[in-house]
């Protein structure tokens, strides 16, 4: 089987890159489309993926995050989420599939990421809810902020555990529907 040419990873990663932007950029408008614009754009950040071209995801991976920042109005607290985790995520784990052999290591990167999860949510917790939006100020700010800790650390592992693996399966049926591009 040949390998892709050079361009034909620049046209798949720069058509991943649009579609990432347009979708974050919506998330940021409009706030009821935010988790499904992230998620968009996470699936296109796959695309390139699926033909292996990790250099072309990252690149457009960074190409979403600097046009959604510009279109965005330079909002960055929107776009942490995306910035610091979802954006980087499938690219990890592609990077973890490939490169990571030995059965043992698979659980070790696991927590790994589920504690990179867990910080960037608190991150864009303090970020968007307390510093954007003044949740501080709410009456029901202080009992939350009681077991805040105890959810966002185990309720976090438990939702990254299933985030990450159905992530590892969309990535499959991308790579399925990927796959019908021949070149």
């Amino acid at each position: 089987m040949k390998k892709p040419s050079k361009s034909f990873e620049i046209v798949l990663s720069a058509i991943a890159c649009a579609v990432a932007a347009v979708a974050v950029t919506v998330g940021c408008y409009v706030n009821v489309l935010y988790a499904a614009g992230i998620l968009l754009a996470v699936f296109a950040i796959m695309v390139p993926l699926s033909k292996d071209f990790i250099w072309g995801a990252a690149l457009a991976f960074l190409g979403s995050a600097l046009l959604a920042f510009m279109f965005c109005a330079f909002s960055i607290f929107k776009l942490v989420p995306y910035i610091l985790f979802f954006g980087l995520h499938p690219i990890i784990n592609h990077i973890q599939l490939k490169y990571v052999k030995k059965k043992w290591i698979h659980p070790l990167v696991l927590i790994v990421k589920a504690v990179w999860f867990i910080l960037s949510m608190w991150l864009a917790f303090e970020l968007l809810a307390v510093e954007f939006f003044a949740f501080d100020q709410t009456t029901w700010y202080e009992w939350v902020m009681q077991y805040f800790y105890y959810v966002l650390w185990i309720g976090g592992a438990v939702v990254f555990v299933a985030y990450d693996i159905m992530m590892f399966l969309c990535q499959k049926s991308v790579n399925a529907l990927i796959r019908r591009i021949r070149r």
